[in-house]
């Protein structure tokens, strides 16, 4: 890692920083807060290796991520949407060398988010242009197909973790559910507190793009609806909901596809709290959460 914070050094000469401050690290990125030339703060994202692997996404291209960043709050910022904006992409030629993503740091106060405001934003970003761009989530298909591919390869994972784990739900089956997404909308896909930044409640930024996909909203609504379970997402659904059907149509709760895309999230948190976070407590109650959800789309 030394060789990766050397790097950093001479890229904080060549920009300009000052006063560089670790804030945050997570599975495959390290960020630092500092001062730019121009006196605006500035946050640096810094991969940890070019290719990474955990147990819910065995092959992580964090370069590819980082690219897709960089494209992603480019192009929302043209559309009036709250990202960090974008100032420099630099990819390393030596494979031991990061690659770095320079970009605007944007405060956050600190209040309860206001979710009727937050339905309100996602209605906005499913409603714009999506960019020009093949999410690196999709892993080179379709949305409906890596739904399908990624919940029977997390399934088989928590199989090696859960006792008495049952068998999955079949292939036709998800697919049936997933089908209807096929919509063009930019779905956030890890809409929660630690990804926003607000001022009095209001999102002024919307932070990490690495599970985008194009789909229709009741992916993303699947998303929040398993988000919501942890007070520390700071989500309140029906706020939420109430405010995104003030400009676009809500996804019924007990649609099938929603209930797909439910599992698909479950099925994460599971894996997030059974390995990846270890929780003696959260993780078999997910992992039970997710179970019950598998038994209420096979009945449908």
């Amino acid at each position: 890692m030394s060789e990766r914070f050397a790097v950093l050094d001479r890229l904080a000469g060549q920009w300009g920083l000052s006063g560089l401050e670790l804030v945050g690290k997570g599975l495959e990125f390290t960020v630092f807060r500092a001062r730019a030339r121009d006196g605006e703060p500035v946050a640096v994202r810094l991969a940890h290796h070019r290719f990474d692997s955990n147990a819910n996404d065995p092959h992580v291209d964090t370069r590819a991520l980082l690219v897709q960043e960089h494209a992603i709050a480019r192009h929302l910022a043209e559309h009036g949407l709250p990202v960090a904006r974008a100032r420099e992409l630099v990819l390393a030629d030596d494979p031991d060398s990061p690659d770095v993503l320079l970009s605007d740091y944007v405060p956050d106060d600190g209040t309860p988010l206001d979710s009727h405001a937050l339905g309100r934003l996602l209605a906005r970003l499913h409603q714009a242009p999506p960019p020009p761009l093949h999410p690196v989530a999709a892993e080179g298909g379709t949305t409906a197909g890596v739904l399908t591919t990624r919940i029977a390869r997390r399934w088989a994972e928590l199989a090696r973790l859960v006792a008495d784990w049952p068998e999955p739900p079949t292939p036709g089956l998800l697919a049936r559910h997933l089908s209807p997404l096929t919509g063009s909308s930019l779905l956030h896909l890890d809409v929660r507190s630690s990804n926003i930044r607000r001022h009095q409640g209001r999102t002024t930024a919307l932070l990490d793009w690495s599970n985008a996909l194009l789909g229709t909203p009741a992916l993303e609504f699947g998303r929040l609806a398993e988000y919501a379970r942890y007070p520390e997402n700071d989500l309140d659904l029906p706020a939420l909901r109430a405010g995104y059907a003030t400009l676009a149509p809500v996804p019924a709760e007990d649609d099938p596809t929603l209930l797909a895309c439910r599992l698909d999230a479950a099925l994460m948190l599971a894996l997030v709290f059974l390995s990846e976070a270890p929780d003696p407590t959260r993780g078999p109650t997910a992992a039970t959460h997710a179970r019950a959800l598998a038994e209420r789309l096979t009945r449908l």
